[in-house]
């Protein structure tokens, strides 16, 4: 508020600046209160940030742990150069022994030396490439019979198993044709339809190219070969010289053969990278603690400079809760061999709380129980029936151990024949096609090779035949062709429940007479049904779920076999990570303590800001009060000093006038 300039003119000492001095004396000791109320909870605001930001990058190391495949990080290692394996998170720990005796070869082929590659014509038609199943029509005419026009032609080709150079030989050019990929599978047949002379196999025009069964006028310079290996005295071969279909989770890449000096493949938990995991999570739990351990420090000898959250219920519940998480047994682990950091290294220092790890012991323990390592991190469940395996939890999911009863085991859908097979069946012309739906998906017209079959020759065929229609094979639909007891065929589908079923839909003449198959609906399969922790479960095929509301909640397994009754117990274990991301969570949630904290600060700062209001409308109002005041005095002096002028004037003039008198 501005100063009064006409305060203070009658009397010239209320003036507006003793006002503002008397309202600022009013002010100073509620504003010094307030300043330094607003400093104390801005400096605990910022120090709840910290702490905020500290659980914050605790909690990503915290997650990584969580997952199982962090602790189970694999490292492959091979004796030999010739031999490059991999492992991803799949893969098991193990050791095997590799002899590779062939690599893989892509087929190539050439043609007779020219002396030119765009001007000498090689006729006119058609080149027919089959590489493996697939036919490729390259239509060769006027615009491109040479041997560069050949060779683009071929090229311009999309999915296309083959490609072509001209090669410059130094005294020629050759036309090559080179498989794109390595093995037999992929072997090249060309044949010619030669439009320009006629003849379709004779090494001169465009049939010079022909390469199949009835003519080769080409070079073959490299002949297609498969990689042929052991795996622990195992024959594998394959088309490929990069191999990731034999053991699951490793890749093998051959380079060379190893006769005579087999590779060493180990596959083994790579204990370095676990560690470099778990000593991230560490470190950030004793950052955590670091910033903990300061705003929460005591100084004996001045209280004032302890630290600016000592007995802050706040501080007070995040260190409790975690020192709780990292210092028990893991629930679900009291027998395992592994139950607690503190037996796999990893120790708290008894003053400051901080975690530190004693690298062999840790090592020691990951290597010999890895199985318990991942389960003192990760969730994990196990089952105490061979033919029960844990499939999934929810976030709902109470750690512990629960029942599983079984009333009706899943089945699949199937179809059974009416005719014992002899020792021998003869598929022919009468008894060869038949069509079938499998999970409701309907095949196209499925033909068994003709020929004379054994019992398990025919099974086998009847099974590959139906898995090779390309309309169930696109459904993802599959079946199983066996005997029973009566050696009748008896067709299942590869799904369990109630959505499984197989119907043969169309059949030969003499297919029932000979096979016993009829056009019939077979049996539909059935859900597997029964009870986790005593509550009724649902099923879905061979999976079981817990009921809503349970402690069992979420959790799902797999129920294998015929067996029903008591099928042994589920237990879930929420390791130490996982247990921390929950609380991590919760602390960091909107609702959670540390934001309950900040709002609780943020609240205090606005009662200081109305405060400060407050405080300006008091002082503004005092300092009105002072102004009349001061006005109303001074109005008052002014006119008392009005008065003592006249009164003098008066008495300076009788004392004239008496001393004239005189």
């Amino acid at each position: 508020m501005s100063n009064i300039s006409s305060i203070g003119i009658g009397s010239g000492v209320l003036t507006s600046d003793l006002i503002d001095q008397l309202a600022e004396a009013e002010r100073a000791p509620t504003e010094l209160r307030l300043d330094r109320k607003e400093a104390e909870v801005e400096a605990k605001l910022s120090a709840v940030g910290r702490i905020n930001s500290a659980l914050v990058d605790l909690r990503l190391p915290s997650r990584v742990l969580s997952n199982p495949d962090a602790l189970n990080s694999l490292e492959a290692n091979s004796s030999s150069s010739n031999v490059v394996v991999t492992a991803d998170s799949a893969a098991s720990a193990g050791q095997y022994t590799v002899e590779v005796t062939e690599l893989a070869q892509a087929q190539s082929l050439s043609s007779a030396i020219y002396t030119d590659k765009n001007a000498t014509t090689m006729g006119t038609g058609i080149l027919s490439f089959k590489v493996g199943t697939e036919t490729t029509n390259i239509t060769i005419d006027a615009t491109n019979n040479t041997l560069e026009g050949i060779a683009n032609a071929v090229n311009a080709e999309d999915d296309f198993g083959v490609n072509a150079s001209v090669i410059d030989t130094g005294s020629g050019f050759v036309l090559v044709f080179s498989a794109k990929e390595t093995g037999t599978d992929n072997a090249m047949e060309i044949t010619v339809t030669d439009t320009g002379d006629g003849d379709d196999e004779d090494p001169s025009g465009l049939s010079q190219f022909s390469f199949n069964a009835s003519a080769s006028n080409l070079a073959e310079d490299v002949v297609p070969k498969n990689a042929e290996f052991t795996i622990n005295g195992v024959p594998v071969v394959r088309s490929s010289n990069t191999i990731t279909d034999v053991i699951d989770g490793l890749s093998f890449t051959l380079t060379g053969k190893t006769e005579g000096s087999p590779a060493s493949v180990s596959v083994a938990i790579d204990t370095d990278v676990v560690l470099e995991r778990v000593q991230e999570f560490v470190d950030k739990f004793n950052e955590v603690k670091d910033i903990l351990n300061e705003l929460t420090e005591f100084n004996p000898d001045s209280v004032s400079d302890s630290g600016l959250l000592l007995g802050d219920s706040t501080v007070r519940t995040i260190n409790s809760q975690l020192r709780a998480i990292l210092g028990q047994v893991v629930p679900g682990l009291e027998s395992a061999s592994i139950r607690s950091f503190a037996e796999i290294g990893i120790s708290s220092d008894s003053s400051t709380g901080k975690l530190s790890i004693d690298e062999v012991a840790f090592k020691k323990q990951l290597t010999e129980h890895p199985e318990d390592f991942a389960a003192l991190f990760a969730d994990q469940g196990r089952t105490t029936d061979a033919q029960v395996s844990f499939v999934s939890n929810s976030i709902n999911t109470v750690p512990g151990s629960y029942a599983i009863n079984i009333t009706t085991a899943a089945t699949r859908g199937e179809v059974s024949g009416s005719v014992s097979l002899g020792a021998s069946t003869t598929i022919d012309a009468n008894n060869d096609s038949l069509s079938i739906m499998i999970d409701g998906t309907t095949s196209g017209s499925i033909t068994l090779t003709a020929g004379s079959y054994t019992q398990a020759e025919l099974v086998a065929e009847m099974q590959t035949q139906i898995n090779a229609d390309e309309t169930l094979a696109a459904a993802g639909k599959s079946v199983v062709v066996s005997l029973d007891g009566s050696n009748q065929i008896v067709i299942n589908s590869n799904e369990y429940g109630s959505s499984s079923k197989v119907e043969i839909t169309a059949i030969d003449a003499n297919t029932t007479a000979q096979l016993g198959l009829s056009v019939v609906a077979g049996t539909d399969g059935v859900d597997v049904v029964g009870t986790i922790n005593g509550v009724a479960a649902t099923g879905s095929g061979q999976i079981l779920t817990a009921a809503t509301g349970d402690d069992s909640e979420g959790i799902s397994v797999k129920i294998e076999g015929v067996a029903i009754g008591d099928r042994g117990k589920v237990t879930y274990i929420e390791g130490v990570a996982e247990q921390i991301v929950d609380k991590l969570n919760s602390f960091l949630e909107f609702q959670g303590i540390i934001g309950a904290k900040e709002d609780n600060y943020n609240s205090s700062l606005a009662e200081i800001a109305l405060e400060r209001l407050a405080l300006d409308e008091r002082v503004e109002t005092l300092r009105a009060r002072l102004a009349k005041q001061f006005t109303a005095a001074d109005i008052l002096v002014g006119q008392l000093n009005s008065t003592k002028d006249f009164l003098k004037t008066q008495f300076d003039a009788m004392a004239g006038i008496t001393s004239k008198d005189s």
